[in-house]
């Protein structure tokens, strides 16, 4: 590495073998890594035989340790960021370190690599050439049915996270407004649990309402208001 360089490296969203000979490389070269939760991406390198000093950086204190890192840099070190899982920077912490890094002159380099939203989006069948992201909606009802409200009046398909806490309540908000719009909910994406349910917003929230216990992380691929003609999906 000739320079202080900083990468952003996409790491498994669950499988620890989704991830590229490219990120292997520089998580063992790079002078440190910084990490959302320092003792998550340990087991990462410890699964592929990787040893680092590990810094946090996560959403509480990214601006303080952004500083930090811009530190390190000057001092001629290069560095990873990892976040839990993912892409950093989408709905995941990284982008005021990335603009702090950038501001002080200091390349930014991204490692692409596994994503919640484009996994989804591979398996769902009706994305059509535009697909709004929206992560995690608010955990306060109104908030959530407004914004909810918002985008099931757009043409276009969005892509939302959600808790196994309230995923129930994000359902039902899509089902109170439109209970026949198209969904398709994955659940532990990569993992060994993995689960897709397809159907209308009212009978995958009835599966998941007749369950006993609610596990795993959720992404939902929720269909836009019209159907996407043919022409318009990307050959």
């Amino acid at each position: 590495m000739s320079e202080p360089t900083l990468y952003i490296v996409a790491t498994p969203i669950g499988n620890l073998k989704d991830i590229t000979l490219r990120a292997l490389e520089t998580l063992r070269e790079v002078d440190l890594v910084a990490a959302e939760d320092t003792r998550h991406t340990l087991g990462l390198l410890n699964a592929h035989g990787i040893v680092k000093r590990l810094i946090s950086c996560r959403a509480a204190n990214e601006a303080n340790s952004a500083d930090g890192i811009v530190k390190l840099l000057s001092e001629g070190k290069s560095l990873a960021y990892c976040t839990d899982a993912g892409t950093p920077g989408l709905s995941d912490p990284g982008a005021v370190l990335v603009a702090k890094v950038r501001s002080a002159g200091y390349p930014v380099v991204p490692l692409p690599g596994p994503s919640a939203f484009a996994s989804l989006l591979s398996v769902g069948g009706f994305g059509g050439r535009t697909v709004t992201f929206d992560g995690f909606l608010s955990v306060k009802a109104g908030k959530r049915q407004k914004r909810v409200d918002e985008l099931l009046i757009r043409q276009e398909a969005f892509v939302l996270y959600e808790s196994p806490f309230r995923i129930i309540k994000l359902l039902q908000a899509i089902a109170d407004t439109e209970p026949d719009r198209k969904v398709l909910v994955a659940r532990e994406m990569t993992k060994s649990h993995e689960e897709f349910l397809s159907g209308t917003a009212l009978t995958v929230l009835n599966d998941l309402k007749a369950r006993p216990i609610i596990k795993g992380e959720f992404a939902v691929l929720v269909s836009g208001a019209v159907s996407i003609d043919e022409d318009d999906v990307k050959e």
